[in-house]
């Protein structure tokens, strides 16, 4: 079975149906979702300001990392649910859709990205954590991270247009 069948096969689902169908359940959906991203990516242009350099009022790096990481993950987590949602009630046209696609393709680089950065500057973040400027790996990693959650918004609003 392909990619495409199976896409098929999730659009004729009760539950797809339904947000496809229903008057109201899209744009709710799709509200909670827009609502879900401004939380993440408010929550991570915070931290990633942070690391480029900019202080922090009375924090350091880590300790913001840390308050605000609960916050950015309840949302990451609500995002991923509605855009599963919305995905499902228009599979085949969100999976052939280019900038869905690059979407999802930055939303992985954003994820490796902070991988790196836990793996690598965030390691010994006792060493630079009220540090201004921080290390070089970490204002890159800072900078590439706002980068990439700005293109998935300005992506997240060109699928509709596609």
């Amino acid at each position: 079975m392909d990619l495409i069948t199976i896409f098929q096969k999730l659009e004729e689902t009760p539950l797809a149906l339904a947000i496809k169908e229903g008057d109201n359940s899209f744009p709710w959906i799709e509200s909670v979702h827009v609502l879900a991203i401004v939380l993440v990516v408010g929550t991570i242009a915070i931290v990633d300001l942070r690391l480029i350099g900019y202080a922090s009022h009375r924090r350091g790096a880590r300790q913001l990392i840390v308050e605000l990481l609960p916050y950015t993950w309840a949302a990451f987590l609500l995002a991923v649910v509605t855009g599963s949602l919305l995905f499902i009630s228009n599979a085949v046209k969100y999976s052939e859709n280019p900038i869905f696609l690059v979407k999802m393709g930055l939303l992985v680089a954003a994820g490796v990205n902070m991988a790196i950065f836990h793996m690598g500057a965030y390691r010994k973040i006792a060493d630079w954590n009220d540090a201004l400027p921080p290390p070089a790996s970490a204002r890159f990693a800072g900078a590439s991270s706002l980068a990439l959650w700005i293109a998935v918004v300005i992506c997240g609003r060109w699928i509709g247009f596609i």
